[in-house]
């Protein structure tokens, strides 16, 4: 740190940074890892005119490549999508509308959210994996060959999964794979995955429960339930692993990473990662103004959760702002301080972000739900997925009708303060005399009605200061050149 300051303004421009870049795939092996033949059968079939191909930052290098293949092979005019707005995981539709894309191919690791606006394709990555490793450590963590399992793992693992489950199953018949399971009439299926359409006839005739999550389907014994079985889960530690394992949070997990070729019993506590989710839901409870992330525009259905997040916060008595700001950061959420707390819309994937960081903690909107809706309690059950909150959803919970709305109080278990639990079905009335306190019911139970603006106007620091029609018109003149620590005109400090 101290040669960074002490150097000259020419040295810190010209310093190289070490990034770990990925070599471009050899032209034999890219119809291999992109499935090159199978993404021009379906542009050709379907006669796609633009096609948006979507890389994660580690594929770009081979975007060009695989662009000029799939041009080659067919008449479609390809455009590359890069740095999307929001996660790599989530179909950037939005990206492809600005190009006037007829569909779009999404390379790489995926969340398999639903998509609504363009027919997608989904293409991952073939990485490799030692079966009979593998299923050595399976057989370690195993002991009982009676127990019931299921298999999880990463999309980028699919294609190795059958070749486990044939060596495993005559070891192991209580073992269960899942499926990758697209949803949507929009979504096109390849290679390991199937369409929830044309697998749900199937399924309709087996004896057994059917459950379908995050883009995975298995079919468990009749009377079975899924806190029966033990989760094997193949790939790398990350955000899948984790939203896994917190909604089956009552479930044993093992894992087993492909790079490494080693299993493990997984020994994070659930119990105390869900009791830190918890604790921001009594920082919601507290919050006063709360803001609304909006972390992507292309998971189906994310308008309506908006919407039901609105009403749910207006209803608790607290104000809430929208954001739309791309990737979220440290420094992006430390600008409004007026917040107390943020609740971010994104994939189920993402929505489990790590705000130990953060000047104000995010949370997700089942976690604000639990915070704002009286008739919801926290129990075992954690939903990451809002889709499942909405009105139809497997988890959703009507508000409390107004009519049957009481004044509630208890304690924060954070500041130890008395806290109301009154919903508003509306907002408060101006009052007459410009007083920023006013009654919220017949309990005469006061409402601060004080909004992120007067709170930016009472702050130290409110911005630069307008001086509207007090600034004379001048013509404009060349500025400095250089950087803050050296402009040009300034010389070199001795």
């Amino acid at each position: 740190m101290a040669d960074a300051f002490s150097s000259s303004s020419e040295t810190v421009i010209q310093r190289v940074v070490g990034v770990a870049v990925k070599t471009n795939t050899p032209a034999d092996e890219l119809e291999k890892c992109y499935q090159i033949k199978k993404t021009c059968d379906f542009i050709s079939e379907h006669q796609f005119e633009k096609v948006a191909l979507q890389f994660p930052d580690e594929l770009l290098v081979d975007s060009v490549a695989v662009a000029e293949e799939i041009e080659r092979n067919t008449n479609a005019k390809s455009y590359i999508l890069g740095d999307t707005s929001y996660g790599s995981c989530c179909v950037d539709e939005v990206a492809a509308e600005h190009v006037g894309a007829d569909c779009i191919v999404h390379y790489g690791s995926a969340c398999l959210s639903p998509s609504s606006r363009l027919p997608l394709l989904y293409i991952f990555e073939q990485r490799a994996v030692d079966v009979e490793k593998c299923a050595s450590s399976f057989r370690e963590l195993y002991l009982d060959r009676h127990s019931h399992i299921i298999i999880l793992y990463d999309v980028n693992y699919a294609h190795s999964i059958s070749g486990l489950l044939a060596v495993l199953s005559p070891e192991y018949p209580n073992l269960v794979a899942s499926d990758i399971v697209v949803e949507g009439e929009q979504c096109y299926s390849h290679g390991q995955i199937k369409r929830q359409d044309d697998d749900a006839r199937l399924s309709d005739q087996d004896d057994g429960q059917v459950i379908y999550q995050f883009g995975r389907q298995f079919t468990l014994k009749s009377g079975l339930s899924v806190t029966d079985c033990s989760m094997f889960y193949v790939g790398q530690e990350g955000a899948t692993l984790r939203n896994f394992m917190m909604t089956w949070n009552r479930c044993s997990f093992c894992s087993f990473d492909p790079v490494t070729a080693k299993g493990r019993v997984e020994s994070i506590s659930i119990n105390r990662a869900l009791m830190k989710r918890y604790y921001a839901i009594e920082r919601a409870k507290d919050a006063n103004v709360v803001g609304i992330l909006v972390g992507t525009l292309g998971v189906a259905d994310y308008l309506s959760i908006i919407e039901q997040l609105k009403e749910t916060i207006k209803r608790a008595g607290k104000k809430s702002y929208m954001f739309a700001m791309g990737k979220l950061n440290v420094p992006k959420l430390a600008n409004f301080l007026e917040i107390d707390i943020f609740v971010l819309i994104a994939c189920p994937e993402s929505s489990l972000l790590d705000s130990s960081e953060f000047f104000k903690p995010v949370v997700t909107p089942f976690e604000m739900e639990v915070a704002c809706n009286r008739k919801r309690e926290w129990s075992e059950e954690y939903v990451t997925d809002f889709r499942h909150l909405l009105p139809g959803g497997q988890s959703h919970v009507p508000l409390a009708d107004q009519q049957d709305e009481e004044d509630e109080t208890d304690v924060s278990l954070i500041t130890g303060a008395l806290r109301s639990h009154n919903l508003l079905s509306s907002e408060p009335t101006e009052p007459a005399y410009g007083s920023s306190v006013v009654l919220r019911n017949q309990t005469l139970t006061v409402a601060n009605t004080n909004s992120a603006a007067s709170f930016l106007a009472g702050r130290s620091w409110i911005g630069l200061e307008q001086k509207l029609g007090e600034t004379p018109v001048v013509k404009a003149v060349e500025g400095r050149r250089g950087i803050a620590i050296a402009y040009e005109e300034e010389g070199t400090l001795s």
